[in-house]
């Protein structure tokens, strides 16, 4: 109920505020769980991704975010897995992977906010191998004008988010090359 009710103020005032468009809708499952593979620009971009996709997700998000005893509270009940990003975290391995039994999982293979030029992580392509589940990619634009890193206020600006399922991917595949394709596939959104 609470993440129902976050993701339902979130997208009034990302669409009202910053005109949010959603484009791919058609490509989401709405009956199975799968793997939200997303670009990172900003902070805003997990609140973003929920308020646009037509299904409840799950995140993977720094540990560092549930240092508060509120938001820990809160994080924990909309589906925030805390991971350790200084270690391989066992723990919130085994959590994403439970999740992905019965929730989207979203998951920036960026592994932090920046740019598409960075090197990314190969848990994506890990996790997928794992729980066998359908890849969607997710492309954000304009959510680094409108919430810049750094930036303590929200400036003027448009928001989209585009989705596409990953549909090259085989059996066969390794993890990095399941990475590879997902990113190959945002990067084309």
């Amino acid at each position: 109920m609470l993440y129902k009710l976050s993701t339902t103020i979130v997208s009034v005032i990302f669409r009202l505020f910053f005109a949010l468009k959603v484009e791919g809708l058609e490509e989401v499952p709405r009956t199975v769980p799968f793997i939200l593979a997303s670009n990172h620009l900003s902070n805003i971009d997990p609140p973003l991704l929920a308020a646009a996709c037509p299904v409840a997700i799950g995140f993977l998000a720094k540990q560092e975010l549930l240092k508060n005893k509120f938001l820990a509270f809160y994080y924990r009940a909309v589906g925030v897995v805390p991971l350790d990003r200084g270690k391989n975290d066992i723990r919130a391995i085994r959590l994403s992977l439970e999740m992905l039994k019965t929730r989207t999982l979203l998951v920036f293979p960026q592994g932090t906010r920046g740019s598409e030029n960075q090197s990314f992580k190969d848990g994506v392509g890990f996790l997928q191998k794992k729980s066998q589940v359908p890849v969607v990619a997710a492309k954000i634009y304009g959510s680094d004008k409108v919430l810049p890193k750094g930036a303590k206020f929200f400036k003027s600006g448009r928001l989209l988010v585009r989705f596409s399922l990953v549909n090259n991917l085989q059996a066969t595949d390794s993890r990095e090359t399941v990475t590879a394709k997902v990113i190959k596939r945002i990067s084309e959104l």
